[in-house]
């Protein structure tokens, strides 16, 4: 599906032709938004929302206009509810911290699940180190599901926030954040939604879901690297205190001290990506061009099809199996003895014969520990993908176990 489109796939790895299954790390950059990048610093590049000559207009409205274009394409209600970022991992310690400024304290609990990668750990982490605060965890059942009845009893009147991943980024599976929001805004508590692996593969509308917060990155949207964005409510963002101080996020500054800029700027300290947030617009309607339900359901029938393939080749366990996947799904192999081959030594097998996956924990360690395991092998896939690229890579793992045994 609109391979042309991807120069990059066109070439050859150690003589093979290259089979790109790494997609949940980053996606390829379509020609549409390579264009956008050199098309920008070519033809109206200058800092935004400062100068009155011309090309300082032209670069604002177009920074202004990938802003609402986002907006609209996770359903936020203003474009003023869109913060860039510089990816999901930013997104979420920006929310860390100014949520946390303003309403953790010690005692407070913060939620989240077995499940999630580091950047929806590590900045939560930080935070009860900082305010003296407890980490709950929702913990998993046998077959990998979130254990959603265990959620009501770690919502507390101490609970301050609940922050989880819509897909996995491991397992690829698709989370019940719909029941999650449910039982936590019973509470009135608000729920921050990690939507990195799940706007790339998924329709999202943060107004259906109602959370109250969604972080997602470009890059792996088809965009650049190095730009991503905070969606937030109004409500809950007029209440946050700024991340950064500097250029961009002030009203007036005195000795006397400093009041700070209107949604979203006051977030946004400094001069921003404004060519890569052009890029990410371009990105997104690359998708809305294709068709977000079109991608959705081409991606599901070759996730199913990749583990259907999968499940014939002997030694292969695939985590999650038969489970409502998105975009990816994690296994492993072992020998004939029951032994777990390392999964550094079937990627790098599979590479050379042109196969890109990723091995390793995929910075979900707490996950990775829950399977046992030192790391597992991880295909993602995306628009760009077909049953040919599975059926190569399909191939390719039957030789390196051969290999291997």
């Amino acid at each position: 599906m609109h391979r042309d489109d991807f120069p990059i796939l066109t070439q050859h790895v150690h003589g093979k032709p290259l089979v790109y299954l790494d997609n949940a790390a980053t996606t390829q950059k379509p020609t549409a938004v390579t264009d956008a990048i050199v098309e920008a610093y070519t033809t109206w590049n200058a800092n935004i929302h400062r100068g009155t000559h011309h090309l300082s207009i032209v670069a604002t409205e177009k920074h202004e206009q990938a802003r609402a274009l986002l907006a609209s394409f996770i359903g936020a209600a203003e474009p003023e509810e869109i913060v860039f970022t510089r990816g999901t991992t930013e997104s979420l310690n920006l929310l860390a911290f100014s949520f946390g400024e303003a309403f953790v304290s010690e005692g407070d609990e913060i939620v989240v699940s077995t499940l999630e990668h580091h950047s929806n750990i590590v900045p939560w982490q930080m935070l009860c180190e900082r305010k003296k605060a407890v980490l709950k965890v929702i913990p998993l059942r046998d077959d990998l599901t979130l254990d959603i009845d265990a959620l009501p009893g770690l919502l507390t009147q101490h609970t301050k926030i609940v922050s989880v991943a819509l897909v996995s980024n491991v397992l690829g599976t698709v989370q019940p954040v719909q029941e999650i929001i449910r039982l936590a805004h019973e509470r009135h508590i608000p729920v921050c939604v990690d939507g990195a692996q799940a706007a790339p593969h998924l329709p999202v509308s943060v107004r259906a879901m109602d959370c109250d917060f969604f972080v997602c990155s470009a890059h792996k949207m088809y965009g650049p690297t190095g730009i991503g964005l905070l969606y937030g409510k109004r409500s809950w963002l007029e209440q946050l205190p700024p991340y950064q101080g500097g250029g961009e996020m002030i009203e007036h500054v005195r000795w006397s001290g400093t009041t700070y800029n209107q949604l979203p700027y006051r977030f946004e300290a400094g001069t921003p990506d404004y060519v890569g947030s052009y890029a990410f617009g371009v990105a997104v309607r690359y998708m809305q061009t294709i068709g977000v339900e079109t991608l959705s359901q081409h991606e599901s029938e070759l996730i199913a099809y990749a583990e259907q393939q999968l499940q014939q080749v002997e030694g292969v366990v695939v985590y999650a199996a038969g489970q409502k996947k998105a975009g990816a799904l994690s296994f492993n192999v072992y020998d004939t003895s029951g032994k777990l081959v390392h999964p550094f030594d079937i990627g790098t097998l599979l590479d050379r014969q042109g196969i890109a996956v990723r091995t390793g924990h995929h910075c979900a360690e707490p996950l990775i520990d829950h399977l046992g395991v030192p790391g597992t092998v991880r295909l993602s896939i995306a628009l760009y993908n077909s049953t040919e690229d599975i059926d190569a890579f399909i191939l390719a793992l039957r030789r390196a176990t051969q290999m291997l045994a």
